[in-house]
């Protein structure tokens, strides 16, 4: 459900919710030739390789990115990274790295000579550095429990980096002896801080030194590390919260470290949650971003700047959706960048900290993810998509937004037809004016009516934005496209990039204002005369099954359904998700408070005369929405004799990590909706 990992999701920032962040990569297999294709299927989606990580050089001569790409062969199912090298100019692009582990999060050391990467290639997520000229790279690290996310200090000297606390003697012995009970909430493995020399010691070697102490996490609970190193690099500003549970969000504080003495001492510590601080050009300032107080799932929060010697937080002018992603100071330090959803793109923003004023660098020319700035804050790099490009990577310089594209990923795609892509709005029963994505099918001719799948975005306060409609996903848009059907990819209220309003008016009402926004959404496309009011089709993952199980209890109208990872009892779920506060949040009350509110709003309270035939998909390892879910709707459609089939993906976790699960998911919708919507590729 959203795109911050927390969420019931699979779109937009954090760990927010019943949230999904799948790999968007390529295939290294051969199901099907390009010269031999002529439509988009689930195998040729499965070769759209993901970019990323497209950072630019201090000088700004130079740029490394990722290339991350599906491996699928008889023994094997698995994503591959690679590091990649290019001119800013685009030119003289080539690979870094090889070999059958990835290598990942590239950054570029201060002085533009060396780049760090991590790579599980010695067994462990362990930190290299490789030459900015190429060579082999040197592993630095030599960890037991692996490297997380890593920063170079100022002077390039050393790099800090987080780890998870390793297992003791003790345990490893027990596990291997089978001796490996546990305690719920009892002996949690915290994150904390370390820093390793660049250079060798005497003995030729690095040994890290670790630096936060204590019964606390390093990092915001929201999918991302958290700290910044002062531009003396005596001091680093962490985020902290009381253990990496995704539940444990709401607790983020932002502390300072002493490097040389270890001292720490809090800067933001309230009933809110601060988090991402980021040091001014000058070091007097950390900006960092606030939540409301008490944190709320549906999220908000502000950018603040408090002094680096302590102080209170100055908050800044709110931004128009009140989910700002901070990035970073401009060279100039009057203003922070930062990225937001609007609607179905994303922007980018200066706030400036002397007068408040925001402005729109960036708006409506494609989907920008990954942003971020070189040491020297002169340049960003980025990897940008559109409906009908896949990714690539793009740089441009901070003064003057004009991004250039210097990455050819996926220049050996076959050059298919996509449906025409419209961003299309209506009017709910109340008024409200709600926003989808409807793609038509290939060589649609206008007045025809042909059938429409409905998909659900997670979350709730997901969104669906303008992404390449070919890449691979849950629910193949090109794919359903080239076999003959519209798809509208609906925002209902509750849904991030439309302000805080919107994404709170589903408090309370999951499945009451929201269904009614969707289900006038699909009036509206067969009022367009694009819809055949007979063949319609729903679907949707986490928060989106949730949805979707509730509309198939609401209506008959629709003729098939795919139901995955789907919150189907809030009682139930709400005693066995990683996240149990985020029902009562959204719903102002524990279930033994307000049994009725639960009752009223599950799909397994309203699931008697169901008959819409449904596809149930679940991952075994699910913790965000227990496979349980998946299995209470399976059994009761099964008993009312509804045509149904649930599928199950073992070592998965909220969402398909591997390839062929991917592949498997699309396969299967693909065919589901073409056996009771009568299609045919």
């Amino acid at each position: 459900m959203i795109q911050r990992n927390l969420r019931l999701s699979i779109v937009l920032p954090a760990l927010l919710s019943l949230s999904l962040l799948i790999p968007m990569s390529g295939a290294a297999f051969k199901a099907e030739t390009s010269n031999a294709a002529t439509a988009w299927t689930p195998e040729l989606s499965m070769k759209v390789k993901s970019v990323g990580a497209a950072r630019v050089s201090p000088d700004g001569k130079r740029v490394i990115y990722t290339v991350n790409e599906a491996v699928i062969a008889a023994d094997k199912s698995e994503y591959l990274t690679n590091i990649w090298a290019a001119n800013a100019d685009g030119s003289d692009a080539y690979q870094m790295t090889f070999g059958e582990k990835s290598s990942s999060n590239p950054d570029w050391s201060p002085d533009g000579k060396w780049i760090a990467f991590t790579s599980s290639r010695s067994g462990k997520n362990n930190l290299y550095l490789l030459r900015a000229t190429g060579g082999e790279a040197e592993m630095v690290t030599d960890v037991k429990s692996g490297v997380g996310g890593f920063a170079w200090s100022p002077d390039g000297s050393a790099i800090a980096f987080t780890m998870s606390d390793p297992l003791t003697a003790d345990e490893e012995k027990n596990n291997k002896g089978k001796d490996d009970s546990r305690w719920m909430d009892e002996n949690v493995k915290q994150t904390h801080l370390y820093i390793v020399p660049v250079t060798k010691d005497a003995n030729g070697k690095r040994e890290p030194r670790q630096l936060t102490k204590g019964n606390f996490n390093v990092g915001s609970g929201l999918g991302s590390g958290g700290y910044d190193w002062s531009p003396d690099g005596k001091t680093i500003a962490f985020t902290h919260v009381k253990t990496p549970k995704a539940n444990d969000w709401v607790s983020a504080d932002v502390s300072l470290i002493d490097v040389a003495s270890g001292v720490v001492k809090t800067l933001a510590a309230t009933g809110a949650a601060e988090r991402e601080p980021v040091y001014s050009p000058d070091g007097k300032w950390i900006a960092l971003t606030i939540s409301s107080d008490p944190p709320r799932w549906a999220f908000n929060e502000t950018i603040a700047i408090v002094p680096a010697s302590g102080g209170a937080p100055k908050s800044l002018t709110l931004s128009y959706d009140e989910q700002p992603s901070l990035l970073d100071w401009a060279a100039d330090g009057k203003r922070i960048y930062f990225t937001e959803a609007r609607g179905t793109m994303s922007a980018l923003y200066a706030i400036n900290v002397e007068t408040n004023a925001i402005t729109e660098i960036e708006k409506g020319k494609g989907l920008y993810a990954g942003l971020n700035l070189n040491h020297s804050r002169t340049m960003f790099g980025m990897a940008k998509q559109s409906n009908d490009e896949a990714s690539e990577a793009y740089v441009t310089r901070a003064d003057n937004f004009a991004p250039a594209k210097i990455s050819n990923a996926n220049g050996d795609l076959p050059k298919l037809p996509l449906g025409k892509m419209e961003v299309v709005r209506w009017k709910s029963n109340d008024g409200m004016e709600v926003e989808g994505i409807l793609n038509y099918p290939v060589n649609y001719q206008a007045g025809t009516r042909v059938p429409l799948l409905l998909v659900i975005h997670g979350g709730p306060a997901g969104v669906f934005t303008q992404n390449f409609a070919a890449g691979p996903g849950l629910y193949p848009t090109a794919t359903f496209n080239a076999h003959g059907y519209a798809v509208l990819r609906a925002n209902p209220r509750g849904s991030s990039g439309y302000g805080k309003k919107f994404r709170h008016a589903n408090a309370k009402d999951w499945g009451g204002g929201d269904f009614k926004d969707l289900m006038t959404g699909v009036d509206h496309v067969i009022g367009m005369g694009v819809a055949d009011p007979e063949r319609l089709g729903v679907m949707g993952w986490s928060y989106g099954g949730f949805m979707t199980s509730w509309t198939i209890t609401q209506t008959k109208r629709f003729k098939a359904a795919s139901i995955g990872a789907a919150v189907t009892n809030l009682m139930s779920f709400n005693g066995t998700a990683d996240i149990p506060n985020f029902v009562p949040d959204y719903f102002g009350a524990q279930f033994w408070d307000n049994l009725e509110i639960y009752r009223q709003h599950s799909a397994m309270f309203n699931i008697k005369g169901v008959t819409t035939p449904s596809l149930i998909q679940h991952c075994e390892g699910d913790l965000r929405v227990p496979i349980s879910q998946g299995y209470e709707i399976y059994n009761a459609l099964k008993q009312q004799n509804v045509p149904v089939r649930m599928l199950v993906m073992p070592r998965q976790t909220h969402g398909p990590t591997e390839p062929k699960m991917m592949l498997k998911v699309m396969q299967t919708n693909v065919e589901w909706f073409d056996r009771y919507l009568g299609n045919k590729s």
